[in-house]
Formats: structure tokens, sequence, C-alpha cells
């Protein structure tokens, strides 16, 4: 077990949930917290719909991360100059939210929460640049599930901790709290460790690209790039059809809600800093494999569901057990994104890759309810387990030395 107790030692680790936290706190100030605000001071459902759209950046932030390859800001470096701004520029985006009277002024705050998400958004793409660029691969995925946990332990501060305490205090009172918990991360990242210097693009057009022209030119890229689309493609398509699934079985909302939250939460957050650590003793190969067999398997807890129907104990086994599972498969897979990045566009080639791991399940995920429809509800999850299979595939025919990701251009 040394190596897996080692792989969380370092300072870089530890300091990276720190960082997730700071990446993490923003996410739902533009979407969920912000949807309960309009809900409670009866904002028209049609204005609370058309405000959902100003989500869009985290979909499309591959467009801008060139940018930030390309250009450095003049103080703390190449990735933490681009963080600390984003982080002083969200404390001032959720305190301007928090000023706006959503009822009178809707457009206004859709402007502000537009803000909020652009600059959330952003910090994703340096903090996902920052992290490949200063982790040496054997702390890739043990920093990976640190960054994860602090990530997913300040959506649950900003999502349910804020919706919980918005019956004690104004909603106004609410966001600047949130505002101001942006504020430690400027002093993480100022105290954070330099990455290596390496020469980023020389012109705009190379920023847009060279990281294509690099990542294609590897031997292997090819079946990298179809592994990464597919290796979550059956998970995704499965957690977006659970909760129809589970409410056709006659679950409440309440009882989806408190088991996913209480049990999901947990399992998948041990499961993330587990799987940071097994990463680290057996490999990432290893573990992409195994942990992705798993991840698939679990879905046979709700397959069970949906021969025996309604059944408390067999639906919180099924949420806990595949939680898990996921979250160790989550931690390797990132980790995995993370060895394909060249240092010197890592914000490109992460935004990139990061997309096209969700590309097939956004679109041929459209497909589920058909499957449903046609052979019911245990076949729809038999289909599931079965789209781990291609991924597997591919990870067994990728050359060994397909996630070694190529020398940076080094130099100021």
């Amino acid at each position: 077990m040394g190596a897996f107790f080692a792989a969380f030692r370092s300072k870089r680790v530890a300091m990276l949930s720190a960082l997730g936290f700071a990446s993490g706190l923003p996410l739902v100030m533009s979407g969920q917290t912000l949807s309960a605000w309009l809900a409670t001071v009866e904002v028209d459902i049609k204005t609370i719909g058309l405000l959902t759209l100003v989500s869009l950046p985290y979909s499309f932030k591959f467009l801008w991360a060139p940018l930030l390859d390309r250009y450095a800001l003049p103080i703390f470096g190449r990735r933490r100059g681009w963080m600390a701004l984003t982080q002083l520029g969200l404390f001032c985006a959720i305190w301007l939210e928090s000023n706006v009277d959503p009822k009178q002024a809707p457009s206004l705050m859709a402007v502000a929460a537009l803000c909020v998400a652009l600059l959330s958004a952003s910090q994703d793409i340096v903090s996902d640049a920052y992290r490949t660029d200063v982790l040496p691969p054997e702390e890739r995925a043990s920093g990976t599930s640190t960054f994860i946990f602090g990530y997913r332990i300040a959506m649950l501060v900003s999502g349910m901790g804020a919706l919980a305490l918005s019956d004690y205090v104004p909603w106004p009172t609410v966001f600047r709290l949130v505002a101001l918990l942006m504020l430690p991360a400027v002093i993480v990242t100022w105290r954070a460790p330099e990455p290596e210097v390496v020469r980023p693009p020389r012109t705009i057009s190379a920023a847009f690209t060279q990281p294509f022209a690099d990542f294609f030119s590897r031997k292997g890229a090819v079946l990298a790039l179809g592994f990464v689309m597919l290796y979550k493609f059956g998970d995704y398509i499965a957690s977006n059809m659970s909760v129809p699934f589970l409410i056709e079985l006659d679950f409440s909302r309440t009882e989806i809600a408190a088991l996913s939250k209480a049990i999901g939460f947990g399992a998948m957050t041990l499961g993330i800093l587990l799987g940071g650590g097994f990463v680290a003793k057996l490999g990432l190969r290893r573990s992409l494999f195994l942990f992705g067999a798993l991840s698939a398997g679990t879905n046979s807890g709700y397959l069970a569901l949906a021969i025996v129907g309604k059944n408390h104990l067999l639906l919180a086994g099924a949420i806990g057990v595949h939680n898990f599972c996921a979250g160790m498969a989550d931690a390797a897979f990132i980790a995995f994104i993370t060895s394909l990045c060249n240092k010197s566009f890592s914000a490109t080639q992460f935004a990139l890759l990061s997309s096209a791991s969700t590309l097939a399940g956004r679109t041929l995920g459209a497909s589920a309810g058909f499957v449903v429809a046609a052979g019911g509800w245990a076949t729809f999850f038999g289909a599931a387990m079965a789209m781990a299979v291609p991924a597997l595939l591919l990870l067994s025919l990728l050359p060994k030395d397909a996630d070694s990701r190529p020398p940076p251009a080094t130099g100021t």
C-alpha cells in the first residue's frame, strides 16, 4: 500500500483540492442556484427556462482556449496569472449578481450570469491546463482525484448549501457569501508552484492549428481519440435516463433526490479518491480497464430494478455501487486525458478532449428513448453495459506509448 499513500503526499496534490474547490464553486451560480432564486421570487417559468442558456459557455470553452495557451499575463506565470484573474473576476461577477433584482431586471441578471459562466468556464480551462502542466506522471491520477474532490465539495456548498442557507438569509446575501469564498483561491494560486516554463504557440494561427497537428501526428492518435469518445458513452446515456426510469417505477422525486445526494455523492467522492490511489499502485492502463469494466457492470443494479420493480434497498445499493465505481473510472480517465496533452498547448488539447468525451453521449444519446420504447428498460440497461466493450477493445489496441505526451518546446 506504500504506492497508494505516497501518491497523496505531494504538496502539489494537496494544493489541487483548493484549486478544484475554486473551479467548482461558481458552476451552479449561473445555473441551479440562480434558478432556485428566480423561482423563489416567482419569476416567470419561461424566463427561468431561457436563462439556462447562459451556461452554454461550458460547452464551447474550446473556442477561446487557444488564446489562453498563446498569451500569458505579466504576473504569476502563464497558467497561474489567468487563474488569479478569473478568480478575482468571479468574485466581482457573483457580487454583481447579488445586486440585481431578477424580477425587475431579468435582462441585467442574464448579463451578470453570463459573465459568471464565461469566467467560470475560462477558469476551468486554465485550471485543467495547470494541472496537466504541473503534475509528473506518477501524480496525475492522485492530483486529478483531489482536484475533483474539491470541485464536488464546492458544488455541494454553492448548490445544496446555498439553497438551505436561503431559508435563513436573503438570496443576495447568499450570493455575496459565495463570492467571498472565491478570494482565498487567489492566495492559493499565488502560493501554488509554477509549472515548467515552455514556449507557447508563436502566433494566433499556430495556437488554433498546432494542437491538432501535434495530437494527430502521434502513434495511435485516432485510436486514443476513439477511446476517449467511447469510454464514458454507456455510463453517460444510462445516467441521463436513470431519473425517468426511477420515476416510471413510482419512486418519488424526494426519494430519488435523497438517495442520489446522500449515497451517490458520498460513494462517488470515495471512489474518486480511492481511484487516484489505485492508479498509482496498479498503473493507468490496468486501472482504466478494470474501473471501466466495473463501472459498466454496475448498471446491472438498474437492470435488476427493471426486472424486480420498485425496491428501496436495491435502489440504494445500485446508486452506491455504481457511483463508487464510476468515481474510480473518472479518476483514471481524466488522468489519461491529462497524459495526452502537450504542455505547449494543454489548455486547448484538454478542452478539446474533454468535449470529445461527451460528444457521443450527447448526440447518439438522443436515441436512448427509442431503445426503451422498443425493448423496455431491461434491454436498455443491458445495452448500456455492452457499450463499454468497444472502448475496452480500443484500450487493448492502443500502443503502449500512446498516452506519453511529447516533450513541449522549452524556453520563455
